[in-house]
């Protein structure tokens, strides 16, 4: 799967978990997301590793998050963060 792919699948997972009547997102997504976003490499494969230990998985989580990093600006994942917690067509 390419990286935009899996990106827009995580954020439309995201999108899922969120509770439709007060817009607050599931506190362990948000944190997921806030990791893969703006953290750094190895915290966001250290979280992956609490909810799954498959190297296979790790691996993946590693060279998706670095490919993230090289490909999106501190801009981008400034709105990408933004549109994942607070939607604006929640408000």
């Amino acid at each position: 799967m390419k990286p935009a792919g899996s990106l827009v699948l995580l954020l439309g997972a995201a999108l899922l978990l969120t509770s439709w009547t007060n817009g607050d997102i599931c506190p362990a997504v948000e944190q997921d997301i806030q990791l893969f976003l703006t953290g750094p490499v190895d915290d966001y494969v250290s979280y992956v590793g609490k909810y799954n230990s498959n190297p296979l998985v790790l691996a993946n989580a590693r060279m998706l998050k670095m490919c993230l990093d090289s490909k999106l600006t501190e801009e981008d994942k400034k709105y990408a963060m933004s549109a994942v917690v607070s939607p604006v067509w929640l408000a």
